[in-house]
């Protein structure tokens, strides 16, 4: 809870100078960047981390990330703020609320849809058509494949899910049928 409401604050006055600057989509993106490589690079993790590391090396460390990542003067003195204030582990929850914030503003909502195969682009393009009725927001669609679902989808909209898969649908004909 203390994680979650934390990255919130700081995602919070990240958000309010990119809508004061006009920027905040760009932030948005400078920190999902750099939260999905802090996220899956156990090394970068705990170079800016760990505190056998000098605050030096590890500012050279995050220095060397933001010059390779070509991030804004924006972006910079935030992640050097976390960093100084020992909060960089937080980077990708951070990222996370922020990406929520701009999304909201702007009327869109991230979606993830789960299937059994690969979808086709037409597939796809209805699940999201179907998804942007029943929530009234821009939806962008991250897919994944799952064999196990054996077939159908399962869309996770935020807090709803919408699951439309044979596996799920076989486990209620189960229960159904146990329970007689």
């Amino acid at each position: 809870m203390i994680f979650g409401s934390l990255a919130r604050r700081y995602a919070r006055a990240l958000f309010g100078v990119g809508q004061n600057e006009g920027i905040a989509d760009k932030l948005r993106e400078e920190l999902d960047v750099l939260g999905g490589a802090f996220a899956t690079s156990r090394e970068l993790e705990t170079a800016l981390t760990n505190i056998s590391f000098t605050r030096k090396q590890r500012r050279g460390v995050l220095d060397a990330v933001l010059e390779r990542t070509r991030a804004s003067k924006y972006t910079r003195n935030f992640c050097s703020l976390l960093l100084e204030r020992e909060r960089i582990g937080y980077l990708p929850a951070i990222a996370r609320e922020l990406g929520v914030m701009v999304d909201d503003v702007k009327g869109r909502v991230r979606a993830t849809v789960e299937s059994a195969h690969v979808l086709s682009a037409g597939d796809t393009q209805k699940i999201q058509d179907a998804l942007e009725k029943a929530t009234g927001k821009k939806v962008s669609i991250e897919t994944s494949t799952h064999p196990e679902l054996i077939g159908g989808v399962v869309a996770t909209v935020g807090d709803l899910v919408f699951d439309g898969s044979i596996r799920t649908q076989l486990e209620r004909m189960r229960e159904r049928f146990l329970s007689r």
